[in-house]
């Protein structure tokens, strides 16, 4: 199905044919990039209701600067839709987030107008900041830096780090505040209240232009000077209102707020903006999912909703024959609302994740007992660990990819404390269209070497549940991590009673000969499909779910390794310091002589594409397992050294 944008759209292959037209024809260039992008994403899928809710900014910040040479840093990318429109991709945009097309976000080596690779939130003002005092010191005095960031994105620590340090740098950075009180769900804490004060007070600005130009009118002499009008203006301006304060206590100008959809009015203050040197902050009103009807009534809904009929509304679903299984996330939303059920001790909480995560089921029904933070990975988990030292249960559910940012927290304030904080760690493995910025690679590496850390990883539903369980034991005193992937699991029938897992001990699922698979977590369904296929070749390898990557099951390590000469290891994480090589280590702390293939994600960035055509590309698929086995059979002989992986 060919999407053709419209007559002025489609003439606007960069920037510069942007900037070749009035003014006037600005409102019709929102109009068609907007209906470009609904057209697009109804049909291609994507992140769909942020960049609706940009596009007049968008169009006024291309018309304004002179891009790439001044420079935009989008935060997060799931506004930069129109952005990558405008700059040389409008053409490509169906291939967005799919399988070598373009990213869903935006990444430096895709474009040069794409000046800071952004998935995660809160890092714009940081990057923004670099970029004004790079250019300040190499002399480009008429080079501008812009991060745009979302109220969500504001609550993160970085950004007031970013901003603290922005008060005082003396560099021409711009921030642009994008108020649209959502982040993938509302926002949350004392900043989204505050940021609605500001919305509903008299202007800041207006009123301090208004005193000011009342106090000029005043006779300057005999004793009343300029700097004693100011201090007027600003005594009387702390007193009508507090809508600048936070950000001007930074040392930061405070502009706005202004309604985030009239170009025009964002264009001349765009204008005048880009001639008032030094720090300062545009505070707009926007509407997340402007223009499209149902995407202004649930903006969680139309967050990144799929495919859907741009007439309708319907966002089309997958047809099944049969019923199908449920996520992991929902899986682990409905079993912990069962468990607090049971163990008055049992909290939530999420970093700004409750629909991802699916606490919100939680939240909904026990509201006293399960909370959202905000975007603070960090607090999460420091506040988790505050509560577990007054011996309440916590889970607190992050992304994979999200816990990489509070690394030193669950080090200093969980591990070394020793408190049994029960992390569950939601997208971890390939997670697909995301990409590189969303999966979880690292954490079995990177949580592996700390020590009092329990790591685990279910391979269905049903020991999810048993994992969660376990966890939340008063026998369980160490912090537990429970990992596990996007998307749906492999049982129907998985709400099964809670059982308890003896920490540290695998199973056997099936006896062999010649070759052992040492699966971890979900990827153990990989290996059990490549047993059925190797079954029809004749070929009969053993498999081992082995549950835990720390503690490992060294009784069932020492059956395998005196059984088998040759191993293949099968884990959604980082061939590099995972589970693949604490294997390795036991077998050289043991003396054993075996072949070992480790299979999971490779030691290089992965990019996009769907979770199948990733593991196929990781070689850590059913048919990757089957060619790895295959291959050791053929083998004869095994090296007398450990063969340190060969990286699939």
């Amino acid at each position: 199905m060919e999407i053709s944008p419209g007559e002025l759209l489609k003439a606007i292959n960069s920037p510069a044919d942007l900037k070749n037209l009035s003014r006037e024809q600005l409102h019709k260039v929102c109009d068609e990039l907007r209906q470009y992008i609904i057209d697009i994403v109804s049909v291609h899928g994507g992140h769909f209701a942020a960049s609706l809710g940009v596009v007049e900014l968008t169009v006024a910040l291309h018309y304004i600067y002179n891009t790439p040479y001044d420079q935009l840093v989008w935060d997060v990318g799931h506004q930069a839709y129109g952005h990558k429109i405008l700059t040389g991709r409008r053409d490509n945009f169906y291939t967005n987030r799919k399988y070598h097309g373009l990213s869903g976000f935006p990444k430096r080596g895709e474009s040069e107008y794409d000046t800071f690779g952004v998935g995660h939130s809160s890092t714009s003002i940081s990057a923004a900041l670099g970029m004004a005092m790079a250019a300040k010191y190499k002399g480009e005095t008429d080079r501008k830096s812009v991060a745009i960031i979302g109220d969500g994105a504001m609550t993160a620590g970085m950004a007031f780090e970013a901003m603290n340090h922005a008060g005082v740098a003396d560099s021409d950075v711009l921030i642009i505040l994008n108020d649209n009180c959502m982040s993938i769900d509302p926002n949350v804490g004392a900043l989204k209240e505050y940021l609605t004060d500001i919305t509903l007070s008299p202007t800041y600005n207006k009123f301090k232009d208004d005193v000011w130009k009342a106090l000029g009118k005043l006779p300057v002499g005999k004793g009343f000077t300029r700097s004693m009008a100011h201090k007027v203006a600003e005594s009387l301006k702390g007193m009508m209102s507090s809508s600048a304060n936070l950000f001007e206590s930074l040392k930061l100008r405070y502009f706005g707020p202004i309604d985030g959809h009239n170009i025009i009015k964002l264009v001349d203050t765009l204008k005048d903006l880009r001639e008032i040197p030094g720090p300062k902050i545009l505070h707009i009103i926007t509407k997340k999912g402007k223009g499209y009807s149902l995407a202004e009534k649930d903006q969680t809904k139309w967050h990144a909703p799929g495919l859907f009929d741009k007439i309708t509304g319907e966002i089309v679903k997958k047809k099944f024959d049969s019923p199908q299984p449920p996520k992991y996330q929902d899986v682990f939303g409905l079993s912990i609302i069962e468990l607090a059920e049971q163990n008055d001790k049992i909290m939530g909480v999420t970093p700004a994740m409750p629909s991802g995560s699916s606490l919100k089921f939680m939240m909904n029904k026990m509201p006293d007992r399960s909370f959202d933070v905000g975007i603070c990975e960090q607090h999460a988990v420091t506040l988790s660990a505050g509560l577990a030292t007054q011996g309440l249960r916590v889970f607190c559910n992050i992304y994979s990819s999200f816990m990489q940012r509070a690394f030193d927290q669950v080090v200093h304030d969980v591990a070394i404390q020793k408190l049994p904080v029960i992390m569950c760690l939601d997208r971890a493995g390939l997670v697909g269209e995301d990409g590189p910025t969303h999966h979880g690679a690292y954490d079995i590496a990177y949580l592996r070497c700390i020590p009092n850390m329990v790591i685990s990883a279910p391979m269905n539903e049903s020991e999810l549940r048993n994992l969660m369980y376990t966890a939340q034991l008063e026998s369980n005193q160490l912090p537990f991590v429970i990992r596990y992937p996007r998307g749906e699991g492999v049982l129907i029938n998985w709400k099964t009673p809670f059982e308890e897992i003896t920490i540290g001990k695998g199973r056997k699922l099936k006896d062999g000969e010649d070759v052992a698979i040492v699966s971890l977590g979900h990827p153990g369904n990989f290996a059990t499909a490549a047993i059925r296929e190797l079954k029809t070749q004749g070929l009969n390898p053993a498999h081992y779910d082995m549950r835990f990557a720390k503690p490992l099951d060294e009784e069932l390590l020492h059956e395998i390794f005196s059984k088998f000469d040759k191993i293949v290891t099968v884990e959604d994480g980082t061939v590099v310091g995972g589970f693949g090589s604490a294997i390795l280590e036991f077998m050289t702390m043991h003396g054993y002589k075996a072949d070992v293939k480790i299979l999971g994600i490779p030691d290089r960035i992965v990019e996009h594409g769907t979770p199948k055509e990733l593991h196929k590309e990781c070689g850590y698929d059913a048919q990757g397992i089957a060619e790895a086995v295959r291959a050791m059979v053929k083998t004869t002989t095994y090296t007398i050294e450990p063969r340190f992986i060969e990286l699939q």
